[in-house]
């Protein structure tokens, strides 16, 4: 399969160019003991910090993060063009490319807390996992509960009515409890060090006929619960497994090379901030081999919980001591139709996916399948191991 994941820096940056804090990783392929390199995204090039923050987490653990890395000059190691170039050839440990920029913190999510995507859910479970009855029963359920529920606030006096309603309609289902209840679905998305980067390939199950990506806000929130910054993320989704049963959310949701984040976290300063993430839309392009091309939108304003809120309900006590990266949801369901008449989309070998942001740059990846994409090897052993080689474990 040829990659054909190229961008141009307009492309791969925010509009306002390295005017933010910009925390990346890159590979490096240099010295006796080749590895991870934590570093600035500036004007002038990729600036590594890693002697004085080993991983990323460590930087997101600082009082104030972007002061800190703005302040940290760091080495430079090349120019952000030249990373990226290497960023679209297939992986290797030969040259200098982007990888996620997660490490050691815990890969979280939140589902259905968008009103448009929890009824593709309740259709999904509906329909056990048939993309072909998929229309059908669309139109069945917006009959019954109509197709906008925007502002309804889960667990508020209007929401619990509407529970009870669709109760004793017998529409109840385990998607509609978390998505108009108290309670938001929360679960963990890919291992600690699972998620691959920009350019990389992604991963569907082999044995998945309707599937997606999820264009979402990845929140990035250090061991003492605090959001300090976001980067993009695409939370691969089969939405066939899933539909057979919600109990086997696992298996449509943690495969290899099935969570992208990237193509860096921006930091909240005095050019960005919270309430920016609030109001954001990522747009979202797939392009095929077939000729076919979808286009598609997450409009955070619409979100049916807070940010904020999610990650207070993903956190307890003593809980994450390494942070966490928090997927938000996604407004973005696909309807439109690919291979036969009322079966919507799912994607095909060679999909190319392209989230983007104008604060947050552009997350760019194929699909390929997660069984024949690259194994994934270096794990938290692996990074420890090469981290004390390179003398950065005080």
């Amino acid at each position: 399969m040829t990659l054909n994941t190229v961008q141009t820096m307009k492309d791969f940056l925010p509009d306002d160019g390295c005017a933010g804090t910009l925390l990346a990783r890159v590979w490096n392929p240099n010295g006796p003991f080749p590895g991870p390199m934590v570093v600035a995204v500036r004007a002038a090039g990729l600036f590594d910090v890693t002697e004085k923050w080993p991983t990323v987490a460590d930087v997101l653990d600082e009082p104030n993060p972007a002061a800190a890395l703005n302040d940290m000059g760091g080495t430079f190691v090349a120019t952000v063009g030249e990373a990226l170039a290497n960023s679209a050839l297939p992986a290797s440990d030969s040259v200098l490319r982007f990888l996620a920029p997660v490490d050691v913190q815990v890969i979280k999510a939140c589902g259905v807390t968008f009103a448009d995507s929890m009824l593709e859910r309740v259709i999904e479970e509906r329909t056990k996992g048939d993309a072909s009855g998929a229309g059908a029963v669309r139109a069945e359920i917006t009959a019954v509960i109509g197709d906008n529920l925007q502002g309804l606030k889960p667990g508020s006096a209007p929401a619990m009515a509407l529970k009870e309603v669709l109760k004793a309609k017998g529409w109840w289902s385990a998607y509609l409890e978390v998505g108009i209840g108290p309670d938001a679905e929360v679960f963990t998305k890919a291992p600690v060090m699972g998620a691959v980067g920009p350019g990389a390939l992604v991963g569907i199950r082999s044995d998945s006929s309707w599937n997606n990506p999820e264009p979402e806000v990845v929140l990035a929130v250090n061991a003492r619960g605090e959001t300090v910054g976001v980067s993009l993320g695409n939370d691969v989704n089969l939405r066939d497994i899933e539909g057979r049963s919600a109990l086997l959310l696992g298996k449509a949701k943690d495969n290899n090379a099935s969570c992208a984040i990237g193509p860096f976290i921006r930091l909240f300063d005095a050019t960005f901030g919270m309430d920016d993430v609030r109001q954001m839309t990522l747009d979202l392009q797939v392009a095929g081999d077939d000729g076919y091309a979808l286009q598609g939108e997450n409009q955070m304003s619409r979100i049916s919980r807070d940010p904020l809120d999610l990650v207070a309900q993903t956190i307890s006590a003593h809980h994450y001591p390494d942070g966490f990266m928090l997927f938000t949801g996604t407004l973005f369901a696909p309807t439109k139709d690919r291979d036969a008449p009322g079966a919507g989309f799912t994607h095909h070998v060679g999909d190319v996916v392209r989230i983007r942001n104008g604060w947050l740059g552009e997350l760019c990846n194929q699909v390929t399948h997660a069984e024949t994409a690259p194994p994934w090897q270096f794990g938290v052993r692996a990074l420890m191991r090469n981290l004390a080689q390179r003398g950065l474990l005080g």
